[in-house]
């Protein structure tokens, strides 16, 4: 490997990768579209590449004679060498045959020199930075893009793919739960969707004090304690510690407004018993909470690929969407803002492979049409929101329709929950009852009034003391289990 300025790079693979697109038009396609011009360290290799891409974009064959014409019209046929070291490169090499060895030299060297020209401007920043968080946002940002920048996905052959999905659906015929994604407690919720899957955009929708979030931690409750998976969420709305004693208080099957007045033990003597139990169990599940009040999809981006490198990461709950804040500066308009926002959260969930819930607001149209019941139109800021989704739910409840005949004819608490989009599954509704006391919804058809017995499990405890002091900045570093020299 040649040294140019201490930059990694091949002079032998430069030329005879460049001398291979000029003597063998089959293989200049897998070249050409596999390279970048910075791939190249030697300036006359890019000014050459650059031109070939000209060539080749203009769907005409790349050779001698095309390359040097336009060369010679862009004034730089001399500054590359002229047409003798043109012909120098198709001389190099008497075939093509290692394109392959000699395309991974190239692209190796320059992934390299990207890395280190990044190194470098994250230390150039760092040395002149009074903002370590920004800091360490750019780095982050930095070596993503080069990582991201160095996968490309070329086509394949969909045939190539039709063994693996057959031997899936047989493996799915032996075990019914084999392609379920995460379960979220709601058994036909489970049912018509198959789970939330990895790399899904979940929406879950619905007017102001419906239940969006009871919702969603009902679900991080049933994910985290009982199939003991790794659960972040991004409360935008409320504080640590309001999320914590909702979830004490739905865990433990104990009415949260009795707690808040002191009336637990005039009512009921056992419910102190059944919040130690839940608080142990709230122990060991792994829920990690960020309350910053203004995060963007990079933040969020940022903060989970920490936490999945330390702990894993099986989901990601966002509430909500319309509290959150976009990365690009001087949008005009608030519907470009959730357009970002809405796609930031689509990639954060293909990237991490984890399926992420965002929370979202209805606009107020839906409260004046007949029924109630809301649509995907009804989504604030809908467009991209919607055409992003893999799964739309939206919560309905008649009891608290804008209609009063309506209001009159509803079950109390009777709760719908809409499946309005769904790419996994069917589209259907789903009956649930609110059960407002205890800070939580349970399906219509099983709810007995018992605390769920989600039993106890063996994963290492979690330091959670942090999410419950309002005096102390989350940082998502400072929740780790403790290092067996500390037990």
């Amino acid at each position: 490997m040649a040294k140019n300025n201490a930059m990694p790079y091949n002079l032998e693979a430069e030329q005879s990768i460049l001398g291979c697109i000029l003597i063998d038009q089959v293989v200049q396609p897998d070249i050409i579209t596999s390279l970048k011009v910075d791939d190249f360290l030697v300036e006359s290799h890019r000014l050459i590449f650059e031109a070939i891409q000209d060539v080749y974009n203009s769907n005409v064959p790349v050779d001698l004679v095309t390359l040097s014409d336009i060369l010679q019209k862009n004034a730089v046929l001399e500054k590359v060498g002229g047409i003798l070291y043109l012909t120098e490169l198709t001389r190099i090499i008497p075939s093509s045959a290692n394109f392959s060895q000699y395309l991974d030299i190239v692209k190796r060297d320059g992934v390299l020199r990207r890395l280190i020209t990044g190194s470098n401007k994250i230390i150039e920043d760092a040395t002149q930075s009074l903002d370590s968080k920004k800091s360490l946002s750019f780095a982050e940002q930095t070596i993503f893009d080069i990582s991201e920048d160095n996968q490309k996905h070329g086509l394949d052959r969909l045939s190539a793919y039709a063994q693996p999905v057959i031997e899936m659906f047989e493996q799915i015929e032996k075990n019914k739960d084999y392609f379920i994604g995460l379960k979220t407690g709601f058994y036909r919720l489970d049912y018509m969707t198959n789970g939330l899957h990895k790399g899904n955009l979940i929406i879950l929708a619905a007017r102001p004090s419906v239940g969006k979030t009871t919702l969603a931690m009902n679900i991080v409750e049933h994910i985290a304690i009982k199939e003991k998976k790794v659960v972040a969420v991004f409360a935008l709305e409320m504080t640590k510690q309001e999320l914590a004693q909702r979830m004490l208080c739905s865990v433990g099957n104990v009415s949260m407004d009795d707690a808040l007045k002191g009336k637990l033990t005039d009512k009921d003597p056992k419910s102190y018993k059944r919040l130690w139990d839940a608080q142990k169990q709230i122990d060991e599940a792994k829920i990690f909470v960020d309350e910053s009040s203004q995060v963007t999809p990079q933040d969020i981006l940022s903060k989970c690929r920490r936490l999945k490198l330390r702990h894993g990461l099986d989901l990601i709950v966002v509430d909500h969407i319309q509290l959150m804040d976009s990365a690009k500066k001087n949008v005009e308009s608030r519907q470009q803002q959730v357009t970002d926002i809405s796609r930031g959260l689509k990639m954060i969930a293909k990237e991490l492979d984890v399926p992420v819930i965002a929370l979202s607001q209805l606009s107020r149209q839906v409260t004046s049409r007949k029924g109630g019941k809301p649509v995907l139109s009804d989504l604030r800021e809908s467009g991209a929101i919607e055409q992003d989704a893999d799964l739309v739910l939206f919560i309905h409840r008649p009891d608290k329709d804008a209609d009063p005949e309506d209001v009159k004819k509803a079950k109390p608490n009777l709760t719908e929950l809409i499946i309005a989009k769904n790419r996994n599954g069917t589209c259907g509704e789903i009956e649930l009852i609110f059960k407002g006391e205890y800070v939580k919804f349970v399906s219509s058809t099983n709810y007995s009034g018992e605390a769920p017995e989600y039993g106890n499990n063996n994963t290492q405890k979690v330091e959670v003391d942090a999410l419950y002091d309002d005096d102390d900045d989350f940082d998502v570093n400072d929740l780790v289990p403790p290092d067996e020299d500390d037990e």
